[in-house]
């Protein structure tokens, strides 16, 4: 979706377009705008290289200064988009799109934390479009979740463009791009080879996957059907807009990765291509919206796959790290690697002379080995590399370079036949990931284990899931490195959520971004540390960015607080009395606790654990114990479960990580979130586990800035589910007393909102009473007046 009066585009680039190497960025100047040179970018003092239409208010101004004067300022365009959709300022917003404003003219990196109904996503649109068109260059804002995405594109940028439109002369032009795989490919959908003798690899056959009747019999085959009758509808080919969605494995029968791709001027479907046309109508738009996978993508790559942009937001930024890291995670199995030789050899048969199939058959040779190499081995971090795995994986890696250069050897004098060549194009990119990932896994096992830049591990599927096969994956020890030289390096970043001042300090994620520590301001001090073997991370200085020297990158937080009145909206429960989580099943106490719990609240919980095995193992002791409707994630789809749960106002719903981040029920529906356990990472998780080491081995405290920061973080997505609106009320309960009586429950309790605090079951008991009385006599229709709202805890009214 995008609006009219797009900005005039500067030239598209094609997929294998090379990166133009960016000048690093310079340490700002806190009083004097700095601006990045970059390809497409006017410079703070020079023309723009882009010319506005002569109907707007930009005309004839032929520098930013200028253009400065004449377009209203942030307060303004802020004020006219809250008028324009019918909402109020609030301070928190206004500081907000001051503070990012500021960042985008200085080049000094910005992180805010802004609750739950601050109104962020205005508060950094409007300063973005407002550089945007006073620039016309392109401002990307990154966020994590396709819900965030649907927000922006459907809600909030339509309306805003409207609000603005009057003041800026026309309407900024705004669109969504999404990786190439995200795109129905037509080439793919309707030309793929009918001969092929791999289902992972093409379209189903009619013949093998119909029944008697001429339908498909299998569930692939259906939902490939499913597909192929959208393909005739759609618009835009975008997978999200496909509801309900379909598995992978039937997607990738009609999507090819941006690697597989033959390019639109072969295509015979190029001029049609829903990735080129979301690309390019991207290419004329002033905020393009994406995903952190995608923003990885481009800032890890040698290729561009975003649009040249010099301002990038990063909303849901606490998920960032995670997601790049995701994004550049390799993987290799015994039947990946022997479908890609499958590929190949079919490829390759034309070609005996040349002694193709033999490659082929040794890259399955090495298949077969790699097959039972991984059968054999312990799940878990690997640290060491045997010699029979790494003399394999040597074969995996040769093999598919020898596979690779057949390929394009056989493949010369076929650009005139696009079905040929989209063959090669997705089996060469098969063979490439092969050979990097093998080698990315070689690389890996350098001498010091505490040097090494990645970590490998061994996935073993459980006993009852067959169908998957073992699988090695690798991936990156730490993203800061990458994340500071490729993204904050070369543009002026501005990162937000709700939640990224952990034990009251943005320094724990900044280092996991490649900020310095030093490098800026603090929200709010942190608590005192223990008076001996200190827990708590270095406290960043107060009031003040660090001095600036050449390899620093300078950035500030900045924390806006919440429109909630969390100490008169909620309480938090830290049920002391109960003893310490144990590695096994919930303790009797706890299924005790948990359900005197449900019980004074009338239901309305929902309860967060720390693995799917303990929430199925609550629900299913509770079920016969509660009198209210309980649900539990993994019993149908996890949206139709929220759904459920929210219409339904004593229902419980019981489920784990998704839960955790990705509910939004306001109202007398959610009044009590429980959560059963302190989520540190599990102890032999492969990568935390690494990073821990790591950490210590240069002199850290291990355990608080990677096991203790991510508890800290979930606790705090956790608690806010809460309270969604200014009306909300309730309480969340932690029922492991360890965030009371550890040295570093100061630390984690200084990550969630400012509630009123006890231990004391009977008070808690009594508020959730209260709560229950209030919402049944006032009914499911509208949540009571403030006049009318019962008191959660003791102390003014």
């Amino acid at each position: 979706m995008t609006k009219t009066s797009p900005k005039t585009p500067s030239s598209p680039k094609t997929p294998s377009s090379p990166k133009t190497p960016r000048t690093p960025k310079a340490v700002g100047s806190a009083n004097a705008p700095q601006v990045r040179k970059t390809s497409g970018s006017p410079e703070t003092s020079g023309s723009s290289s882009k010319a506005a239409p002569a109907s707007d208010i930009f005309s004839g101004l032929g520098d930013t200064t200028s253009i400065s004067k004449t377009v209203p300022d942030v307060a303004d365009l802020l004020a006219a988009a809250v008028a324009g959709i019918g909402g109020a300022e609030r301070p928190g917003q206004v500081a907000m799109a001051q503070a990012v404003q500021r960042a985008i003219e200085t080049g000094e990196h910005l992180a805010v934390q802004a609750g739950t109904g601050t109104g962020k996503s205005l508060a950094y649109l409007v300063p973005a479009v407002r550089h945007a068109m006073m620039t016309e260059s392109t401002v990307v804002v990154a966020t994590a979740t396709i819900a965030l995405q649907r927000q922006l594109i459907d809600r909030d940028l339509p309306r805003l463009v409207t609000a603005l439109a009057p003041l800026l002369g026309r309407e900024p032009a705004f669109a969504i791009l999404k990786g190439r795989r995200n795109y129905l490919c037509l080439h793919r959908q309707r030309g793929a080879d009918p001969n092929t003798d791999d289902p992972q690899d093409s379209l189903f056959e009619p013949v093998a996957l119909s029944n008697q009747e001429g339908g498909p019999a299998s569930p692939l085959g259906r939902q490939v059907k499913r597909l192929h009758e959208w393909a005739e509808d759609t618009m835009t080919g975008d997978r999200d807009e496909l509801v309900p969605g379909v598995p992978e494995a039937a997607w990738r029968q009609v999507s090819v990765s941006a690697q597989e791709c033959i390019g639109a001027h072969r295509c015979p479907f190029g001029s049609r291509c829903f990735a080129e046309r979301a690309r390019d109508t991207a290419a004329k738009a002033h905020v393009v919206v994406t995903n952190h996978a995608l923003l990885a993508i481009d800032a890890t790559s040698d290729i561009d796959v975003l649009p040249e942009h010099d301002v990038v937001v990063i909303d849901e930024a606490h998920d960032l790290v995670d997601r790049v890291t995701s994004a550049t995670t390799g993987e290799l199995s015994g039947p990946g690697v022997d479908a890609t030789a499958r590929r190949c050899a079919r490829l390759t048969d034309s070609a005996a002379a040349d002694g193709a199939p033999a490659v082929a058959d040794r890259l399955r040779q090495a298949a077969a080995a790699l097959t039972v190499d991984l059968g054999d081995a312990p799940a878990g971090r690997m640290d060491v590399l045997s010699g029979a795995l790494g003399a394999t994986l040597t074969s995996v890696r040769e093999a598919a370079g020898a596979c690779a250069e057949a390929i394009r050897a056989s493949a010369s004098g076929q650009e005139e036949d696009p079905q040929a060549m989209a063959a090669a194009r997705m089996t060469l990119a098969a063979l490439d990931e092969l050979q990097r990932t093998a080698g990315r896994i070689l690389d890996a096992f350098g001498a010091d284990i505490t040097a090494r830049d990645e970590v490998v591990w061994l996935d073993q599927p459980p006993v009852e899931d067959a169908r998957r096969a073992p699988t090695l994956r690798v991936a990156p020890l730490e993203v800061g490195r990458v994340l500071r030289t490729r993204l904050f390096g070369e543009r002026t970043v501005a990162l937000t959520s709700a939640t990224l001042a952990l034990g009251g300090s943005f320094t724990p994620l900044a280092i996991q971004w490649g900020l310095n520590p030093l490098g800026g301001t603090n929200p709010k001090a942190p608590p005192d540390p223990p008076a001996s073997g200190g827990t708590h991370p270095p406290r960043p200085p107060l009031g003040g960015t660090s001095s600036p020297q050449s390899d620093q990158l300078r950035w500030s937080g900045l924390d806006v607080g919440s429109p909630f009145d969390h100490p008169r909206s909620g309480i938090l429960y830290v049920a002391r009395h109960l003893p310490p989580p144990g590695r096994d099943q919930l303790p009797e106490a706890y299924l005790t606790e948990l359900e005197e719990l449900i019980h004074a609240a009338g239901g309305r919980t929902l309860g967060l654990f720390s693995s799917m095995r303990a929430a199925k193992e609550a629900a299913g002791a509770l079920r016969g114990r509660i009198a209210h409707p309980l649900l539990c994630q993994g019993d149908d789809v996890t949206a139709q479960l929220v759904r459920q749960f929210a219409e339904d106002e004593p229902t419980c719903l019981f489920g784990t990580l998704s839960l955790w981040q990705g509910v939004d029920v306001p109202g007398s529906s959610l009044q009590l979130v429980v959560i059963d356990r302190i989520p540190f990472p599990r102890p032999d998780d492969p990568l935390a586990s690494a990073r821990q080491r790591t950490v210590a081995a240069r002199g850290g405290n291990g355990f608080m800035t990677v096991a203790a920061s991510q508890a800290a973080l979930l606790l705090a997505q956790g608690a806010g589910r809460l309270l969604r609106t200014m009306t909300d009320r309730g309480v969340v309960a932690v029922l492991d007393p360890r965030l009371m009586t550890a040295r570093y429950g100061d630390f984690l309790r200084a990550s969630l909102p400012p509630f009123w605090t006890t231990a004391d079951p009977a008070i808690v008991r009594a508020a959730l009473g209260r709560l229950a009385a209030t919402a049944e006599a006032s009914g499911p229709a509208a949540p009571a007046p403030p006049s009318s709202r019962p008191r959660l805890a003791p102390g003014p009214a």
